[in-house]
């Protein structure tokens, strides 16, 4: 690799560069279209009262590691769905049912910073199944049913140390990826950080997604240890293949923004997993150490469970030729994305001037003709001259990710000038410019990553909101804005602040998924271990220093309502069944002294609150959802006795009363 180095320059021309990148993006440019809102904006983003929405919009929350869902054209916050971090409002991670959701290798883990939301797919065009999320911190991909817009599954990945080129579909969802930001010793050992070179190891993972839409690991790629950053996986001509981007192709270990920009060009890692699956097939892969949980949600039972798995099946390329190939690349490429005929692969180099586009039949031809550069730990790295479909040049600074529409126009966001471009693939000229406000990171158009986008709309997801909105303070929330690309030119028709910080997102038209939507879960299927399906099953059983109660909600009131025989240090498991069978009418439940959360249950679902009381009295619950006119009405009393005491354990609803 030290032979490989093209120094591009020492770091005070690094610093002078970075300067002027951030004058820039306070200072964006037009090239004559000012982007503004115009007199036709408010009624091109108003939604009358009681009208819904075209699109879904789903959001990263970033270092809120949860998933906020939008509607366009209007804006309006319609739902956070929570996912690697604990949610009050919905007891996410704190009641007994979605505890294990969060369980690590490392431990309970109640926080992740998530990044890429990802819409499965059925031959190449979303389908509205299912949403996918990556945990970047503790390396994670989670499953959301876009039934129920809830968390049912969530899968470590071992191995790895940032989960950031993730967690990208294949065509039909028959994986989902999950590169490694942040290469790590391998296997993972106490080593002196200065053998980088020596010791640490990138790894890339395909996950293997079943009809159910349960995640296992099918394998892992052992690749150098360069930074992997970002994936798209190919469509038609290029389905069977996913492609990475790299950059840290020097193996620097520090002073990162020097030392990682010294070639002149980094790596796209292309992945041949139909090849991948052959070997696998043939025996090839290594069963290796890999701890790691996968932990399931069952819509049943609504209960989740933890299985720990240890050991993961990894191919390397030394042993498994035509696995794997790197694309020449402009310097410290983000995203890599794949135009919807599956011909181009666009490299988004932020050091570059200049937009790359691979192309598939190139790459194909360079393979055939073994027309390499060299090749690197197995790798065979192809001909930059060879792989080129095209180039944009000089679009704008800073180029980050490129989504499609519908008409063969791509559209680039360029963090350092705060502009988006708009231009033609396969002729590569630049058809429109307009500017964001501020620092653009991705962009999303509905489909934009599909083989059929549905276009009409794109957000730009900017880091930097200071002057659109009132200030709160020494932070703001970060700003989406919406333009209209039906037309040539794009049209800027509302910003909106976020949740979290949004790194990417996804659109989807809602007709995919409203006819999907469930009302409330049938009472009859429910199979909780501790569920009450009528008040006539309520009750309250003592087993040692443990207290189940089999509790319900109904408009207006809990069965039971008063509980006696409590005892300071008992654990109290409240498992409560909402017996309501209406759509939008969950119930919750708090209780004075909780050191968890309140329980927030859907109709026909039983919920769990684990209460440990630690002094003596008589303590109120009560209802947290608004359900009624007598939802104030609803309420009850826990009396709480000295530990050891001989207060019979007793419940009771209006004058009716039972006893253990």
């Amino acid at each position: 690799m030290k032979a490989q180095k093209k120094l591009f320059g020492n770091g005070i021309a690094i610093a002078a560069l970075s300067l002027l990148f951030l004058i820039s993006a306070c200072t964006p440019t037009n090239n004559g279209n000012s982007g503004m809102l115009n007199n036709d904006a408010a009624s091109a983003v108003y939604v009358a009262p009681g009208e819904y929405d075209e699109f879904y919009g789903f959001f990263s929350g970033g270092f809120s590691g949860q998933v906020s869902v939008y509607g366009l054209p209007s804006g309006r916050l319609l739902k956070v769905i929570p996912v690697f971090s604990q949610d009050a409002e919905k007891s996410w991670g704190y009641n007994e049912e979605t505890k294990p959701m969060l369980n690590t290798s490392f431990g309970f883990i109640p926080w992740d910073d998530a990044h890429h939301p990802e819409l499965s797919q059925t031959d190449g065009e979303t389908d509205g199944r299912w949403l996918f999320i990556n945990g970047n911190n503790t390396p994670r991909v989670a499953r959301i049913g876009l039934s129920t817009f809830e968390t049912e599954e969530i899968i470590e990945i071992p191995n790895s140390g940032g989960n950031h080129s993730s967690p990208f579909t294949t065509e039909n969802t028959e994986y989902v990826v999950a590169g490694t930001r942040f290469s790590v010793p391998y296997p993972q050992k106490d080593v002196a950080i200065s053998s980088y070179e020596e010791n640490f190891k990138g790894m890339l993972t395909f996950i293997k997604v079943d009809d159910e839409g349960h995640m296992n690991i099918a394998f892992q790629v052992l690749l150098p240890a360069f930074d992997y950053d970002l994936a798209h996986s190919g469509k038609g001509k290029s389905h069977g293949w996913t492609f990475f981007t790299t950059y840290n192709t020097e193996q620097s270990h520090t002073l990162m923004e020097v030392n990682a920009s010294q070639n002149d060009k980094d790596f796209i890692a292309a992945i041949n997993w139909k090849k991948a699956e052959e070997y696998i097939a043939a025996g090839k892969a290594k069963n290796i150490p890999g701890k790691h949980y996968v932990n399931r949600y069952d819509e049943a039972t609504h209960t989740a469970t933890s299985t720990l798995v240890n050991t993961v099946p990894v191919l390397t390329p030394e042993d498994c030729p035509g696995l794997v190939y790197f694309l020449p690349t402009p310097k410290s490429p983000h995203g890599v994305d794949v135009d919807p005929t599956g011909e181009y692969i666009i490299g988004s180099g932020k050091l570059s001037a200049d937009l790359t586009a691979h192309s598939f039949t190139n790459m194909l031809s360079a393979i055939e003709n073994k027309e390499f550069e060299t090749t690197i730990q197995g790798v065979p790295v192809l001909k930059y001259d060879k792989v080129i479909g095209g180039v944009v040049k000089k679009p704008g600074l800073g180029p980050l990710h490129t989504e499609f529409d519908d008409k063969g126009n791509a559209y680039t966001t360029f963090f350092i000038s705060s502009n988006v471009v708009k231009w033609k693939v396969g002729t590569w000229e630049v058809l429109d410019i307009v500017p964001t406000y501020y620092s653009v990171g991705h962009l999303m158009i509905p489909g934009g990553d599909s083989k059929k986008p549905q276009g009409k709309y794109m957000v730009a997801l900017n880091k930097i909101t200071k002057d659109r909105y009132l200030p709160t303070g020494p932070e703001m929330n970060h700003s989406a804005q919406l333009y209209d690309i039906s037309g040539d030119k794009m049209k800027l028709l509302l910003d909106f602040p976020t949740v979290g910080e949004p790194h990417y997102a996804q659109g989807i038209s809602a007709d995919r998924i409203v006819s999907k939507s469930k009302k409330f879960y049938p009472i009859e299927e429910n199979q909780h271990p501790f569920k009450a399906l009528g008040e006539g099953q309520t009750k309250v059983e003592r087993s040692g220093k443990t207290v189940h109660v089999y509790m319900t909600s109904i408009r207006s009131h809990f069965a039971p309502d008063n509980i006696e025989g409590i005892q300071v240090g008992d654990d109290v498991y409240i498992h409560l069944t909402n017996l309501e069978q209406d759509f939008d009418v969950p119930h919750g439940l708090a209780v004075q002294g909780a050191r968890n959360a309140e329980l927030l249950v859907m109709p026909g679902q039983t919920e769990t609150m684990l209460w440990q009381p630690q002094r003596e009295g008589v303590f109120p619950f009560y209802c947290t959802d608004f359900c009624s006119a007598l939802h104030q009405e609803m309420q009850g009393y826990l009396r709480v006795s000295p530990s050891g005491s001989n207060t019979p354990l007793k419940w009771s609803l209006g004058e009716e009363e039972e006893e253990l």
